[in-house]
Formats: structure tokens, C-alpha cells, sequence
């Protein structure tokens, strides 16, 4: 168990598209120690999510949700603990909504970003069993956001609207002197 060093945009590792989980992974103390760091990371920091190309892992495995009302997003309903291995996203209509985002990797930063309303997403949990679930609001918007980090992209690459990119101490500044400026 360990909190492990968050790498910060402009980090080349940041860019690369994350490898899948092989099968002989799932179920297995590697990728299990992975979900252990990626948790204590996240909590550490009041993360609403982390993926794991943000600690240095090459692979496509992401954490979101668990703790109830997270205190960077306070509005934000809650969402389930989710460990998600080799995600496919897929948007259930072309509704689009426009939300606030900040990340681990871009601290002290928020934007807003336009994200798929609804959407599915698929993968497996760390054990190898499969998840299915639909989805809406903030728990799409962040299944979006962790996910994107798989393949390399980071949210300020999705800010169309730069009047609304700035400092979260700024922008929020009721959010001041919470932990982190997370997912």
C-alpha cells in the first residue's frame, strides 16, 4: 500500500496510449497491489478517479468513485467504486453537456469540457469479471475523463472555450484548501 507520485502534464509518459491488461493479470498480485496504489493515490489526493498511465503504469486500468460526496466536487452526486480494465466507451446519443473538470496531473487548473451526456461502458474488473454498466451526468463525465488518459489525452486538450480554462483558486475559490485538484 503506498501513495505513489502523480506524474504532472508535459510528462511524456502522459501521451502514450496504455497497453490492455493481459488475461494472466487479472486475479493476480500485480495488478492487485496496482488497485491498492492507485487507491491510496486517489484518496490521498481527493480524487474523484486516477488511471494508471498517471503513476507511471503503461496499462489500461482505471479507479473512480467509492467515498460518497467527493469535497472537489461537492455538488457531485456519488458514484460506486469502480476498478474498470480495458474500457470501451460508448456514447448512447450525441447529447453533449458542458461540465467543470480538474486532474491530478494538472494541478491547481480547471476547465470546462464537453462530455457525452449517457454513455456505456464496458471492461472488466481486476479479477477478470466482466462490467456493463449505462451511465449519465458525472459518472459518464468522469468514466470519459479517466478513460481518456488511456489513450493518451489529457482535459485541457478538450477546452474549446479558453475563458473558461483558468485557476481553481480563481475560479472556486470555495474550494480552497481542499487536498489535491483532482479528477
Amino acid at each position: 500500500m503506498a501513495v505513489v507520485p502523480i506524474l504532472k502534464m508535459g510528462d511524456t509518459r502522459l501521451q502514450r496510449i496504455a497497453k490492455a491488461v493481459p488475461d494472466a493479470m487479472f486475479g493476480g498480485d500485480a495488478l492487485a497491489q496496482l488497485i491498492v496504489d492507485l487507491l491510496d493515490t486517489m484518496k490521498a489526493a481527493n480524487g474523484a478517479g486516477i488511471a494508471a498511465p498517471q503513476i507511471g503504469v503503461d496499462l489500461r486500468v482505471v479507479i473512480f468513485g467509492g467515498g460518497g460526496i467527493n469535497p472537489r466536487y461537492p455538488d457531485a452526486p456519488p458514484i460506486p467504486f469502480t476498478v474498470l480494465c480495458n474500457p470501451i466507451l460508448t456514447p448512447l446519443s450525441s447529447d453533449l453537456t458542458r461540465g467543470w473538470e480538474g486532474c491530478l496531473s494538472v494541478p491547481g487548473l480547471r476547465g470546462e469540457v464537453p462530455r457525452f451526456e449517457q454513455l456505456r461502458y464496458i471492461g472488466r474488473d481486476q479479477f477478470g469479471v466482466a462490467i456493463d454498466r449505462s451511465v449519465d451526468g458525472f459518472h459518464a463525465r468522469v468514466a470519459q475523463h479517466e478513460c481518456d488518459h488511456l489513450d493518451g489525452v489529457l482535459y485541457p486538450q478538450r477546452v474549446d472555450d479558453l475563458t473558461k480554462f483558468g485557476f481553481t483558486e480563481v475560479l472556486f475559490p470555495e474550494l480552497a484548501g481542499t487536498v489535491g485538484d483532482d479528477d
